[in-house]
């Protein structure tokens, strides 16, 4: 994000960028409010509002006229909406919902930083 729109944010009082232990492309599985114990993808994570959207979770329905210049066909779409981020958990590849910790590794001079299962010990990133 450009300097001069987190300055923006800044004198309007929004919140500061927080460190997520979540990534896009993650799978998790939501432990709370109306759609707990579903599992999706991350589609998109908002630093700044601490929100996630998730495949296929939260879906409402939106109304859309037809625009035949945008080429947008009208009708009823189901969205899914972004939520707080701590009603998700990542799953591992064994599909255990698990907290995130990190590992440190100093390799030739470069250190480099390791998403870890806090269950059982494995690797999330994938390479």
């Amino acid at each position: 994000m450009p300097k001069v729109a987190y300055q923006r944010r800044q004198q309007k009082g929004e919140r500061k960028p927080v460190s997520v232990r979540i990534r896009k492309d993650d799978l998790v599985r939501v432990i709370a409010g109306r759609d707990k114990g579903k599992t999706g993808k991350v589609l998109e994570v908002d630093r700044f509002a601490r929100k996630v959207t998730v495949e296929g979770v939260m879906l409402v329905k939106r109304h859309t006229r037809p625009n035949p210049q945008k080429q947008i066909k009208g009708g009823i779409a189901d969205k899914p909406m972004a939520f707080d981020i701590s009603n998700v958990m990542v799953l591992t590849a064994g599909g255990v919902p698990t907290r995130v910790s990190y590992k440190v590794e100093t390799i030739g001079g470069k250190v480099r930083r390791t998403r870890i299962a806090r269950k059982g010990g494995e690797e999330l990133d994938k390479k």
